[in-house]
């Protein structure tokens, strides 16, 4: 079964931690996607190029063709890989304005893991205390096992017990378990059927 990833990464610079980080998790659920028998498309989301057109779509309350075609990944995808920049405890406002002007139920048992990168591992509890509530507001199904990364675990071993590469790894293993137990996906276009103007007009 053909199954798709969307990846969103809300990092600010280039090159980035949040971007690498996303790179590597994504890869860890293709393989282990790869390994339970599917073929395995990625869709990589980098806000930083769409910053205009989500406060444009704040201001005028739609999006634009570009940021719309962006929903629709995410909406379609079987998982979301999400990852941020600690900024003030909490996720940054570019990756706040993309998740505020999503529909409310695109995320609605979707897989989700969450990730995020920060200038020192005290930052860390910015997965537990804001980005799950997030997504379990959003009635997402958020993975066990979430995924950060201060600057020293780049450097990491491979092997340690805690190292990046063995969380990115059990993480990627959760999704992929989560997303194989599912079926594809099915996303409605709300203009497909829309309500007759003659009902809106009697207050149907």
């Amino acid at each position: 079964m053909k199954r798709t990833i969307a990846v969103v990464s809300a990092g600010l610079r280039q090159p980035s931690s949040t971007r690498m980080l996303a790179d590597r998790l994504a890869d860890a659920a293709r393989r282990e996607l790869k390994q339970l028998g599917a073929e395995v498309d990625v869709e990589l989301i980098e806000l930083r190029d769409h910053g205009h057109d989500l406060v444009n779509n704040l201001f005028a309350g739609y999006p634009s063709a570009e940021l719309r075609r962006v929903h629709e990944i995410v909406a379609r995808a079987d998982a979301l890989i999400a990852v941020t920049p600690t900024f003030n405890a909490s996720y940054n406002g570019l990756f706040k304005m993309f998740v505020d002007v999503l529909d409310d139920t695109i995320l609605m048992d979707k897989p989700v893991l969450i990730a995020a990168t920060g200038g020192t591992g005290r930052h860390s509890l910015v997965l537990e205390h804001a980005l799950r509530p997030l997504f379990s507001y959003l009635h997402a199904v958020v993975v066990p096992t979430a995924v950060f990364a201060a600057p020293e675990d780049w450097g990491a071993g491979d092997t340690a017990q805690g190292s990046l590469v063995h969380r990115i790894d059990r993480a990627a293993g959760e999704l992929a378990r989560e997303v194989d137990r599912r079926d594809k996906p099915v996303h409605g276009d709300p203009f497909d059927d829309p309500t007759p103007f003659e009902h809106m007009l009697a207050g149907e």
